[in-house]
């Protein structure tokens, strides 16, 4: 609400500040989340008077007042099921979920990294749509993706697009690209992802991704470790936990049982190991004390995998994930859409037992039992691959240097207004919580005209 009562709303917070309706207050809450996960939560906003509609929400106005409530959750049981019978359905869900997607008055082409996830929705394209238009990106140097693509490229016989990016200029990149987010930032694919978006805004105006995979199947490499943690020992077991103690300072212990020892559940792993940047004791050295409890459609048991796929489908994806492949396509006028995420398709693996996903040695099983036959050897015998580069590798780079330390070497940037100065300088080794920083930094120097 503006100052004068005004209901002011927009798909964008740039609209919101161009209004010149509000003067922004910086949220302790929301810069609390990012410092912690590198994105704003999809529940809040990066300032205290401007409001997030949350995702399955529905925002009604009348009379001068508005409720907001939730229309929508996700379905919070798992579904007794044996694999012949999963593998059918999936393959059939997955099928209509494509199928719908290729609906367009103009070609749509298809994102391919040679991954499992898109080269399945590639696969399926193939069905209803020969010959598409498939992209690629890869860096010049090291041993990139593209030949893994290629592969899928050559058995479908796609009109196939390899992006080769030198590792060009980056800080030119930043600099351009940061201004499409109205939050900080952290996650350092946004950088190949806009790329190869304008490369395929040259050819195409819809293309479909193979995002969310990780999340629907148990692809990423953390669910593994959570499921052998869970399996480990039991948490429950005070007594083990207190000989394990006596135990460690006699025998260092292994990562596992560590891990054990530092965290009450698989949930409390997830949500304060797993892709986090500055732990409680860092934010608050930084002088950022308020933490941010997220609420879920589903009340989650602290030790089921699945509901740490929930979580990270109510949280990650689309605070992360969704508002990454959004701003990147909008920012080339390319529209991208994820078949995985059909309601009917996304229901169904969500209720999935997580046996069907992953156990000790395998993951994404149900992904590999319905699709393998439709991709080639190579492609079936792989395993998660990350997107480009570790920030290590951009940190290597004079320029970025350059203007990390004109921004957090600065006392008087605006950043230092509502973070610690002396104690972010502990935190400058050319990692990701330096990285994290810095997007905050660049983030306040494109909004400083507000801030």
């Amino acid at each position: 609400m503006g100052n004068n009562n005004e209901f002011i709303f927009a798909s964008e917070i740039k609209a919101i500040l161009a209004s010149g309706l509000i003067q922004p207050k910086i949220s302790t809450q929301g810069l609390s989340h990012y410092l912690q996960y590198g994105y704003v939560s999809s529940d809040q906003s990066i300032y205290s008077n401007i409001f997030t509609l949350p995702p399955a929400h529905q925002l009604i106005w009348k009379d001068g007042k508005f409720t907001v409530s939730r229309y929508y959750s996700l379905p919070a049981k798992d579904r007794a099921i044996n694999l012949s019978d999963a593998k059918e359905e999936f393959l059939y869900l997955l099928k209509n979920a494509v199928k719908k997607q290729l609906i367009a008055d103009v070609e749509v082409g298809s994102f391919l990294s040679g991954g499992l996830d898109s080269s399945s929705v590639v696969a399926l394209v193939d069905e209803f749509l020969p010959h598409q238009t498939t992209i690629s990106f890869g860096y010049d140097h090291k041993d990139n993706e593209l030949k893994y693509a290629k592969e899928i490229a050559d058995k479908y016989k796609t009109n196939h697009i390899e992006v080769h990016e030198k590792k060009s200029d980056l800080v030119t990149s930043l600099l351009k690209i940061s201004p499409f987010f109205d939050e900080p930032f952290a996650d350092a694919s946004f950088i190949p992802h806009y790329e190869i978006c304008r490369a395929a805004r040259k050819n195409l105006t819809v293309v479909l991704s193979g995002d969310v995979g990780d999340e629907l199947f148990g692809g990423y490499h953390f669910y593994t470790v959570e499921n052998k943690l869970k399996k480990h020992f039991s948490y429950r077991n005070i007594i083990a936990q207190f000989g394990l103690k006596l135990y460690q300072q006699i025998k260092p212990t292994s990562f596992l049982t560590r891990k054990n020892m530092e965290f009450s559940s698989i949930m409390d792993f997830h949500l304060n190991d797993v892709r986090n940047a500055f732990n409680k004791k860092e934010r608050d050295l930084l002088g950022v004390s308020s933490d941010y409890l997220q609420t879920y459609s589903f009340t989650p048991n602290p030790d089921s995998l699945n509901d740490i796929m929930r979580i990270d489908l109510e949280n990650y994806v689309p605070a992360n994930m969704m508002v990454k492949s959004d701003r990147m396509a909008m920012a080339n006028s390319l529209e991208v859409r994820t078949p995985f995420l059909d309601l009917d398709f996304a229901e169904f693996c969500i209720q999935l037992p997580d046996q069907l996903k992953l156990n000790d040695s395998n993951d994404k099983i149900i992904l590999r039992e319905a699709m393998g036959s439709y991709w080639t050897e190579t492609i079936r015998s792989r395993h998660k691959q990350g997107f480009g580069l570790g920030v290590k590798n951009w940190f290597a780079e004079e320029n970025l240097i350059t203007l990390s330390n004109d921004l957090l070497k600065d006392p008087n940037h605006k950043v230092f207004n509502f973070i610690d100065f002396k104690a972010s300088q502990s935190f400058l080794d050319k990692d990701e919580r330096h990285w994290n920083l810095l997007q905050l930094a660049l983030w306040a120097d494109n909004n400083k005209s507000y801030l």
